[in-house]
């Protein structure tokens, strides 16, 4: 008998209510249940609704960039290869030219150690472009620190970068 009375003390609770204690009653158990269905369910609709179009701007960006990137990646392979002589003359062309006194570059073997002394953050994006592009010479290793200054921010280091093998 002890196990329904929890159940029969609802009940007769229930039954001992008055209507306008019922109403009250269903009424705030509404209310929670409508809280709790807007914050789980509406609430976070309504916000994917408000940020889909920035998300679908964003990732139209995104997918030009990319495309823009394979078309570059394509050319690049459609380009003949470059010799040790030809790669090394563009890399030294480009460090001249974009890095002027910035940088040194020494060559060991199949790689060219460029020595950067305080190379402008745009100065060493363009180079790092041109090397790529120009000489076919990617980073194959890199120690650089950057100096935050009133002008701008400043690299020094070494990047080594491969070159096609003599």
């Amino acid at each position: 008998m002890s196990d329904k009375l929890p159940a029969l003390s609802v009940q007769a609770r229930w039954a001992a209510l008055g209507a306008r204690e019922r109403r009250g009653l269903l009424l705030a158990v509404l209310l929670v249940t409508t809280a709790m269905l807007w914050q789980f369910l509406v609430a976070p609709a309504l916000v994917t609704l408000r940020t889909a179009d920035a998300q679908a701007r964003a990732l139209d960006a995104q997918l030009q960039h990319m495309l823009a990137l394979q078309k570059q990646a394509k050319a690049m392979q459609g380009q003949p290869a470059l010799g040790f002589d030809d790669a090394l003359r563009a890399l030294t062309l480009a460090t001249q030219q974009t890095l002027g006194s910035a940088a040194e570059i020494s060559v060991t073997a199949d790689r060219a150690k460029v020595t950067l002394k305080g190379a402008s953050a745009d100065s060493l994006a363009r180079w790092l472009s041109q090397a790529r592009l120009n000489a076919r010479s990617l980073p194959v290793d890199a120690r650089l620190t950057s100096t935050v200054a009133p002008a701008g921010t400043t690299w020094s280091g070494v990047l080594v970068m491969g070159l096609p093998a003599r």
